[in-house]
């Protein structure tokens, strides 16, 4: 071996020594986070329903939460305004066909879950578990899915079958 590539060689050999000690110290930034500070952003909620909350809601019990928190964006029966409408009717043939419930989401936990994390657009995370389950009823009996008066909850979500939910490619099967 040459002189140059051996200096080369040792160089890049110290380099990497000198950065596998700097990582196994760190930079001393920040603190481990606790199970109890992880706690409130662990909220998954998975196709078969674990993970949802305790609580219930109804259509009856959404209509006046979505009046009041979603219509400025959503329209006063879901029919879209700024953001999509809610209610677009049943599954379309075509890819093109816009997202709607009954095209674009597979399980209804899946609204839940959404709903949960990002609504309103301006205060994420600020419902309770009980207007997030009565907002979901809503969602669902404006798509014609549940009734009015069907208790949605931890064990009825998961039971409520979305028209085009066999219609998806499973990219990752076994995360079901």
């Amino acid at each position: 071996m040459s002189m140059p590539k051996f200096a080369i060689a040792l160089g890049v050999l110290g380099i990497a020594l000198g950065a596998g000690a700097s990582a196994a110290e760190g930079p001393g930034l920040g603190q481990p986070i606790s199970e109890a500070d992880l706690a409130p952003w662990d909220i998954t909620v998975m196709p078969d329903g674990t993970g949802l909350p305790a609580g219930s809601g109804t259509a009856a019990q959404g209509a006046p939460i979505f009046a009041q928190k979603c219509s400025a964006c959503h329209g006063d029966q879901g029919e879209g305004g700024v953001a999509a409408s809610l209610n677009a009717g049943p599954p379309r043939a075509t890819l093109d066909g816009g997202k709607s419930i009954a095209n674009f989401w597979p399980y209804a936990t899946t609204i839940f879950d959404f709903i949960r994390r990002a609504m309103p657009p301006t205060a994420p995370k600020t419902l309770t578990d009980e207007e997030v389950y009565a907002l979901t009823a809503y969602v669902l009996y404006l798509n014609e899915l549940v009734g009015e008066n069907d208790t949605i909850d931890k064990d009825t979500l998961p039971e409520v079958r979305l028209p085009n939910r066999d219609n998806f490619i499973i990219r990752f099967p076994e995360r079901i």
